[in-house]
């Protein structure tokens, strides 16, 4: 089992930047897929970015390539999103997830994951 915590988020004005983490607990990470997800208020569950489980290999949606990088700190048992440039349309709950993969298939379909962290919300004024 793998317990997901997540810190960071808040509200940031248009340009700014916020760090997400999500630190796991119960299992090491290094085996896992880890990936983020957001929601925003009347709209379905979006991917966001994707981490293969050694780092090498990241995957984005489009909405946010060039803007957001998501990376992992194995030894730390955590996983970051750093937003930069962020727009009032990246408001939204994000969470993260993780998935049993040693693989680097891409991932971006939220029933593949089965671990899922509480949630955090980052609200971008314009």
């Amino acid at each position: 089992q793998v317990q997901l915590v997540q810190s960071g988020g808040g509200l940031v004005q248009a340009g700014g930047s916020l760090r997400l983490s999500c630190a796991a607990s119960g299992r090491t990470l290094s085996s896992y897929t880890m990936g983020w997800f957001r929601q925003a208020p009347g709209k379905e569950r979006e991917f966001v970015a994707r981490i293969n489980w050694s780092g090498g290999s990241t995957y984005y949606a489009d909405s946010v390539k060039g803007r957001f990088t998501i990376s992992r700190d194995n030894a730390k048992n955590t996983v970051y999103l750093q937003m930069n440039s962020l727009k009032p349309e990246d408001t939204a709950v994000y969470y993260c997830a993780a998935r049993y993969s040693s693989g680097s298939y891409v991932y971006a379909r939220g029933n593949e994951y089965a671990y899922w962290g509480q949630g955090t919300q980052v609200t971008v004024s314009s």
